[in-house]
Formats: structure tokens, C-alpha cells, sequence
């Protein structure tokens, strides 16, 4: 490999070494049935460690299944060459890791926007190495690890919007519609925007339902939209961890009731205000149909008629 591409391994552990978050992360060698928590420095010993802790994500990690694994992280990625690559030396199927300068917050006081924009970058750059579609990004290989090849392909850390352009210059960055798709709601970083937003429609409805705003309705929100998070987090193929779900319901549950004017309000304000709003839309979608038709026999008039 080119020293265009590639640094020693001194400057790899003390790049790594300042880049990963996690603390006390998960770990293993080849037997996933022995993941455990571990010391920092003990789970180092590891093959295979935790990319990033619970509470934020700074590294991005794709999974490359093919013996040109290496040349494929690195081949036409001008802009977006992955920071560190580990390779497997059996087989040459390798983990490339692009890392954040800021981290992406993933606590109950996360905003949305960054998590989804996360979410199609990390999509973007498994589409620019053709990586595992099935890959969840829990675990990497430990680059500091004998076990693989690895080295340091770039030091400068990346914000997010470089590489979105970067991505949007090679065709690699995906369309808005994607998050709509299956395989968006159900991976990664979308399993965190997928659960968040059918959970909190669900309980918007629940707010409806609930006869007052008392402490004791509010408890009966709080175990509703803790049972529903769990519920959406089950039917994934890769559940999120519990204090995960937790989080997020803990989230949902606070906003509603500091902030929201559905429960603000109260429930026989809310209930007038949504009458009132589905009034107005019907109104405003049987005039829009009421100007179509009239558009469309003036056309008819003039066309056939000659009117």
C-alpha cells in the first residue's frame, strides 16, 4: 500500500487512542456469545471493541465483505478517504472508519436533524464501498488489535456536511426518499429516528384519549409510551439496547407534557382546537376541488365547446 494512503503504527494508536469515546465499552475476540463490558484498556486487548458509546456516536464505521476490501475504502474517495482501515489478513474483508470532529449526540436530549442526517451519511458511505447492508455498527475491529492489518489513511477528523458534499460529488450520498425505505427504518442509526417518530404520533393520539392533564394522566402516558418504544424496538432485526428505547421514551413522554400545547392547553382545549383544524382542512380540500373542476370545464369549454 502507498504511504499516499497509509501511516505507521505509532501514529495509528495515538490517533485511535484520541478518537474513541468509549469508557467501558463491549468487546469480544471471535465468540460474539462472550460480549462483555470491559475497562477501556482491557477491551483494547480485544478483536473486536464497541465504535462508539450509548450516549454519542463519533465514528463511522463500514463493513467491507470482499477479499479488495482495502482498495475499495480507498479507491475514488477523494474527500471522504475513511480515516483508519482494519483488515482481516485471511481473507482481506475489512472495517473502514470515518471519524466525527463533533460527536453526534443519541441521548433523550437529542435533536432529530443530526441523527438523521447521521443516519444517510453512514448510508452514503456503505453505498461509496459497496459494505454489508446488514452490518448494525455496534461492534469493529479493534484497529490496535494483531489480530488485522491495520493503518491510519487520513488524521484530520470530518465534519458532517463535508461529506455530504463529498458524497453528493461522487453520486454516493442517498436521496431523501430513501428514509422512507425499509432497510432506512430498520438499521443503524435509523432504528433511533424510526422508533422516535411512530412512537411519539402514537402518543399524540394517546394525549387525545386521556381525560385530563393530572399527574396521575401523566403516569399513565409516561408507562403508554414506554410500553409502545419497546413494542417498535422489538419488531426490529437488530433491536436498539433497553436504555436506549428508555431514553427515547423518556424524551417523548417530557416534551409532551413541559412543552407541547396539547397537553399545555388542556384536553377539552386540545380537543376543540383539533375539531377546529379538521374543519378547516376539509374546507380548504373541497375548495381545491371545487377550483379544479372549475378549471378543468373552462378547459372543456373552450376546447370542445368553443365557449
Amino acid at each position: 500500500m502507498s504511504n499516499e494512503y497509509v501511516q505507521g503504527t505509532l501514529e495509528l494508536t495515538r490517533a485511535f487512542d484520541g478518537w474513541w469515546l468509549p469508557q467501558r465499552p463491549l468487546c469480544c475476540d471471535d465468540d460474539y456469545s462472550q460480549l462483555v463490558r470491559r475497562s477501556r484498556a482491557d477491551a483494547l486487548r480485544c478483536k473486536h471493541v464497541e465504535a462508539n458509546p450509548a450516549c454519542q456516536a463519533n465514528m463511522i464505521v463500514c463493513d467491507i465483505d470482499d477479499e479488495y476490501g482495502r482498495a475499495m475504502a480507498l479507491y475514488e474517495h477523494h474527500g471522504m478517504r475513511p480515516n483508519f482501515i482494519a483488515e482481516n489478513p485471511a481473507n482481506g474483508h475489512c472495517h473502514a472508519g470515518w471519524v466525527l470532529t463533533e460527536p453526534v449526540c443519541r441521548t433523550d436530549m437529542a435533536r432529530l436533524k443530526p441523527l438523521k442526517l447521521l443516519h444517510a451519511v453512514t448510508e452514503g458511505l456503505r453505498r461509496s464501498v459497496d459494505g454489508d447492508e446488514g452490518y448494525s455498527g455496534l461492534l469493529m475491529k479493534n484497529p490496535l488489535s494483531d489480530a488485522w492489518d491495520s493503518d491510519l489513511c487520513r488524521e484530520d477528523t470530518y465534519d458532517l456536511p463535508d461529506l455530504v458534499a463529498a458524497l453528493e460529488e461522487h453520486g454516493d450520498m442517498p436521496p431523501k426518499s430513501w428514509t422512507r425505505t425499509k432497510r432506512a427504518r430498520e438499521v443503524g442509526v435509523g432504528r433511533n429516528c424510526t422508533l422516535f417518530d411512530e412512537a411519539r404520533t402514537l402518543a399524540y393520539r394517546e394525549v387525545r384519549r386521556l381525560p385530563d392533564r393530572t399527574p396521575a394522566s401523566s403516569d399513565l402516558l409516561r408507562e403508554y409510551v414506554r410500553r409502545t418504544c419497546h413494542e417498535i424496538n422489538a419488531s426490529f432485526p437488530d433491536p436498539l439496547p433497553v436504555r436506549e428505547v428508555n431514553d427515547t421514551a423518556k424524551s417523548i413522554h417530557k416534551w409532551i407534557t413541559t412543552r407541547s400545547r396539547m397537553w399545555r392547553d388542556g384536553a377539552v382545549a386540545n380537543a376543540a382546537t383539533f375539531v377546529a383544524i379538521q374543519s378547516a382542512r376539509g374546507k380548504k380540500s373541497g375548495e381545491a376541488r371545487q377550483n379544479a373542476f372549475e378549471e378543468k370545464f373552462a378547459q372543456y369549454a373552450q376546447e370542445v365547446l368553443g365557449q
